[in-house]
């Protein structure tokens, strides 16, 4: 981020260059602000569940108390939808409830990688209505 920072804010290379060499990283600060640049211009990617766990589990965005602590979430919401599936009618959450569960759960996750891995939490948005989708349908559920 920090590398960032100098790239906007001095008007050449030489500055990079400089703080690259003083601070031991390879490489200069604008090309790599410019590789930054190019990630945030790419179309967001549709994330099935597997990718988007696999993805939440190599990004340092998060700390891992908090992936912890994502991970019981998760597996407790996944867990009431598979109560709902099975009986919906002695569920003792409506299907709208748990909607509301899932995208509070899932704001939550971007809040936490707005910063530190916004390609991913981008990602995470594009993936919203699809996700929902295969969670709420009985069958694709029972696939997971």
């Amino acid at each position: 981020m920090t590398c960032l920072l100098l790239a906007v804010v001095t008007s050449d290379d030489v500055g990079c260059r400089h703080f690259s060499q003083a601070s031991g990283r390879r490489g200069s600060c604008l090309a790599q602000a410019e590789a930054g640049a190019t990630n945030a211009d790419a179309p967001p990617a549709v994330l099935d569940l597997a990718s988007l766990t696999r993805r939440l589990r190599e990004t340092h965005a998060i700390g891992l108390l908090t992936k912890l602590t994502l991970k019981n979430q998760v597996d407790a919401l996944l867990g009431q939808l598979r109560t709902f599936h099975e009986d919906p009618n002695g569920s003792p959450l409506t299907l709208a409830q748990l909607r509301e569960r899932y995208d509070l759960l899932l704001l939550k996750v971007q809040s936490l990688l707005q910063d530190g891995d916004p390609s991913l939490a981008r990602d995470l948005r594009a993936s919203r209505e699809p996700l929902w989708a295969v969670l709420a349908d009985p069958e694709k559920f029972a696939h997971l």
